[in-house]
């Protein structure tokens, strides 16, 4: 089991490195729904939302510690071509702790993603349907990783215009 795991996951790192590269080089940004933005770019398609957090922390021994981190995102990508629909992932801006896992926590509930270099994502699509459903519902989604260097890291993003932006990029990919 673990084993195949990690073939699926070292599969679909290479499609959220590939959505998380020209997310944060993209110019197409097609729409803005409150918190939220969603881009398509063409050949090949691919629509997105996304959204960058609103509070971050990071401690180290319990103490609150200054960390230089690379971009902080939450993606809900689309790839008509790849017959990817409503793919979720979380790049953390570091490289997460190797075996770690980052927990993502809606409202009380909390949902494991799984890492490599500095991704992680939920294990099928069947989590990916469940973690949509618990976002659409909520006001916030708080991440906690854990870096290489034991640093404990936490993400606070805004849902705010999470189920209108996730809901247009659907639209703009579905042809």
């Amino acid at each position: 089991m673990r084993s195949f795991l990690a073939t699926t996951m070292g599969a679909a790192l290479i499609a959220i490195v590939a959505t998380g590269a020209t997310a944060q080089q993209s110019t197409n940004r097609v729409a803005a729904k409150t918190d939220w933005s969603v881009f398509v770019e063409d050949d090949p398609t691919e629509c997105w939302a996304v959204s960058s957090p609103k509070e971050t922390v990071n401690t180290k021994d319990g103490r609150v510690v200054a960390v230089r981190r690379s971009e902080i995102l939450l993606f809900v990508s689309f790839r008509p071509g790849s017959s990817v629909k409503s793919e979720l992932s979380f790049t953390g801006g570091y490289p997460f702790a190797n075996g770690s896992t980052v927990s993502a926590n809606i409202g009380g509930n909390s949902f494991e993603f799984f890492t490599s270099g500095e991704n992680a994502w939920p294990a099928t699509p069947a989590e990916d349907a469940k973690i949509i459903t618990a976002m659409k519902r909520g006001a916030e989604v708080t991440f906690t990783g854990r870096s290489g260097r034991g640093t404990v890291t936490k993400d606070k993003f805004s849902l705010l215009g999470f189920t209108a932006a996730v809901e247009e990029a659907a639209k703009r990919c579905s042809n």
